[in-house]
């Protein structure tokens, strides 16, 4: 029996189970990455079918699969949301100059340089924990770079799931959508009723 044992096993064994949740937030993090024209041209030579999503911020996958990756995903989300303010704070202090030139010479030798170290340090430790979770520099990157600023004055819930209608093929399993909320958010209409005046 399993009392009391949290979470799903998804017919796996635990190192397999990390293995899958990893992978389906790497693709989740992965949709919102912006593709260049020759990062598209290198997919495609490695794969002729590759294309990047249609959706971004969206996969499908099973229910319970879902269900399972989304505290993962929402706990890199704030690690990414809890990054912003010391990555600001950092921005303020950098050196305008190019990097290797005289003007950024000195800034590296001055005291405001370690004012910037301490500044991103934190950025940092929290960049590193999300790259300890997740194991994907890219998906990290996109992470920091586009979906922490997104979410940086929202505290939870920044994913949703919503379930489809038609099962998957070959086994019937229930089939879901897990994405971010705020892009594909559906707005209501408000409808005008007319008042009758006397």
């Amino acid at each position: 029996m399993r009392h009391k044992r949290a979470g799903r096993k998804l017919g796996r064994n635990p190192k397999h189970q990390r293995a899958l949740l990893r992978n389906l937030a790497i693709s989740l993090l992965m949709t919102e990455k912006v593709y260049s024209e020759g990062e598209i041209k290198r997919m495609k030579r490695n794969n002729p079918n590759a294309k990047p999503p249609v959706v971004p911020g969206r996969i499908v996958t099973t229910l319970e699969k879902a269900k399972e990756v989304r505290p993962l995903v929402e706990k890199c989300v704030t690690l990414a949301r809890k990054a912003q303010k010391h990555l600001e704070a950092a921005q303020l202090l950098e050196s305008p100059a190019e990097r290797g030139t005289v003007q950024w010479k000195t800034w590296r030798e001055s005291d405001l340089w370690q004012d910037w170290n301490k500044a991103i340090s934190p950025a940092l430790a929290l960049r590193r924990r999300a790259l300890q979770i997740l194991g994907d520099k890219e998906a990290v990157s996109t992470l920091f770079e586009r979906i922490g600023p997104r979410f940086a004055d929202r505290d939870g819930g920044y994913t949703r799931i919503l379930r489809l209608a038609k099962p998957r093929l070959g086994d019937a399993g229930t089939r879901a959508i897990l994405e971010f909320v705020g892009k594909n958010d559906r707005v209501k209409k408000k409808t005008v009723v007319p008042t009758v005046e006397d």
